[in-house]
C-alpha cells in the first residue's frame, strides 16, 4: 500500500479578523482562505481575546475551525513578554505549526512557530507609532531567540529582520501575498458612491488608516499644487482615523483647497471595490511600507498608480507605477498632474494589470506550505 501523509495541522492566530479589518485583517482573510484550500494542511483558526472569540467563527471563511478556550489577552501577552508559559496548545489542542499573523505568535510546548512581520515602521520611524506598536520589536526579538521562522510580505522587510535583529536568514522567508479577494464593486442606480463636491467630477483616491506613515498631509499639500489647473478634479481619501489623524485635519484646516477634498472613512470590501474602481488616480503616498494591497487593487481594476518609494513599495508596484521619492510635495504634484492629463494612462492601466496577475494566493499557500514544512522538520 502507497504511504500516506498526514496533513500538517496549522493554527492560525487570527484575532486580526475582530473588529474594523484593515490591511492586516484582509491579509489575515485571504491568507486563511488560501491555506484552506491546501490538502497539505489542517487548518484552524484562534483569537487571543477573552470575549470576542465566539465571534471568530463569523470571520473565518467558510471550513475553517475555531474551537479554542478563552485566552485573556491582556495577562497573556503581559507573561508571554516575559517567558514562554504557558504553552499556547493548553488553549488551542495539539499542532504542528503555529502561526502567528501579526508580530507575536505564542510559545508553544511542542509545534514549530511562525511570526509574520509586515514592517518595521516601529524601528525605522518609531515617532510614527503609538504606544502598544512600540511592543513589538521586543516581540519579534523574542520570537527570533526563540527558534521562530520569519515570514514577510517582502524580500526588503526579510532583509531588515535579518539586519535589525540578528536573525538567521534561512529562518526568514518572504512569501508575498494575493490581491485581497475584491468583490463585485457596489452598484450604483446613478452617480458616484461618494458625493463630491460641487463642480467636480472626477478625483484622485488615496486608501488606508490615517495615520502617520501614510503622510496624508504631504498628500493633501501636492494636491493644492495641481488643484488650480484641475478644477473638476477632487481629492477622496477612504480610511478611518487612526492614531495621529490631528496631522491630517490640521492641514486640511490650513488648505485653501479643503473643499475639494472628501474623508468617506471606512469602506466595507464592496464600497471600497467601487470607489477605487471610478477614481482617474489611485495614490500612495506613504513614508514607509512593508507591502501595499492598495496600489495592487488599484491595478487590479484598471486604475493608474501614482505611489512612494517607501519600504518595500518599489519591490510591489515594479514598473506598473508612477513612483516618486518620500516626502516630496513637488515630485507627487507633478506625477499626480501628468497621470490627470493623461499622460502615459493607457500604459500604466496595462502594466497594472500584468503586475497585479504576479500576486495569487495560490502561489502565497504554496510558499507557506514549503515555509511550515522547513520550520516543522527544524523542531
Amino acid at each position: 500500500m502507497p504511504l500516506t501523509t498526514s496533513p500538517l495541522r496549522v493554527a492560525v492566530e487570527a484575532t486580526p479578523l475582530l473588529g474594523v479589518q484593515t490591511g492586516v485583517g484582509r491579509f489575515c482573510r485571504g491568507a486563511l482562505g488560501a491555506l484552506d484550500l491546501r490538502s497539505e494542511l489542517s487548518v484552524s483558526a484562534f483569537a487571543v481575546t477573552w470575549r470576542r472569540r465566539r465571534h471568530l467563527a463569523q470571520a473565518v471563511p467558510p471550513g475553517v475551525a475555531t474551537a479554542q478556550r478563552a485566552m485573556p489577552a491582556r495577562p497573556l501577552y503581559q507573561v508571554w513578554a516575559h517567558a514562554p508559559w504557558p504553552p499556547v496548545e493548553w488553549f488551542i489542542g495539539r499542532c504542528d505549526v503555529v502561526h502567528g499573523m501579526n508580530f507575536v505568535v505564542p510559545p508553544t510546548r511542542r509545534a514549530a512557530r511562525v511570526v509574520t512581520v509586515h514592517d518595521l515602521t516601529v524601528v525605522r520611524f518609531p515617532e510614527m507609532c503609538d504606544g502598544p506598536t512600540l511592543a513589538f520589536p521586543a516581540m519579534v526579538a523574542r520570537a527570533v531567540r526563540g527558534g521562530a521562522w520569519v515570514h514577510t510580505h517582502a524580500q526588503s522587510v526579510a532583509d531588515e529582520v535579518v539586519d535589525i535583529f540578528g536573525a538567521d536568514p534561512g529562518r526568514v522567508r518572504a512569501v508575498a501575498p494575493g490581491v485581497p479577494p475584491s468583490p463585485s464593486p457596489s452598484p450604483v442606480p446613478a452617480g458616484r458612491l461618494v458625493d463630491l463636491p460641487v463642480g467636480t467630477e472626477r478625483y484622485v483616491v488615496a486608501v488606508g488608516t490615517v495615520e502617520p506613515r501614510k503622510d496624508y498631509p504631504n498628500l493633501v499639500r501636492a494636491f493644492g499644487r495641481v488643484a488650480a489647473a484641475f478644477p473638476e478634479v477632487a481629492l477622496v481619501i477612504v480610511g478611518a482615523d487612526g492614531w495621529g489623524a490631528e496631522a491630517l485635519h490640521r492641514e486640511l484646516a490650513a488648505s485653501s483647497w479643503r473643499s475639494r477634498v472628501v474623508r468617506s472613512g471606512y469602506l466595507a470590501d464592496a464600497a471600497l471595490a467601487r470607489v477605487m474602481a471610478d477614481a482617474d488616480v489611485m495614490v500612495y503616498p506613504s513614508r514607509y511600507e512593508g507591502f501595499g494591497f492598495p496600489p495592487l487593487e488599484a491595478m487590479a481594476l484598471g486604475v493608474p498608480v501614482v505611489a512612494t518609494a517607501a519600504g518595500a513599495v518599489p519591490e510591489v508596484v515594479g514598473e506598473a507605477a508612477v513612483v516618486v521619492p518620500p516626502a516630496d510635495e513637488a515630485a507627487l504634484a507633478d506625477a499626480l498632474e501628468r497621470v490627470l492629463a493623461g499622460v502615459g494612462r493607457a500604459e500604466l492601466v496595462a502594466a497594472g494589470y500584468r503586475r497585479a496577475e504576479h500576486f495569487t494566493w495560490s502561489a502565497f499557500a504554496g510558499g507557506m506550505v514549503d515555509l511550515y514544512r522547513a520550520a516543522v522538520a527544524d523542531r
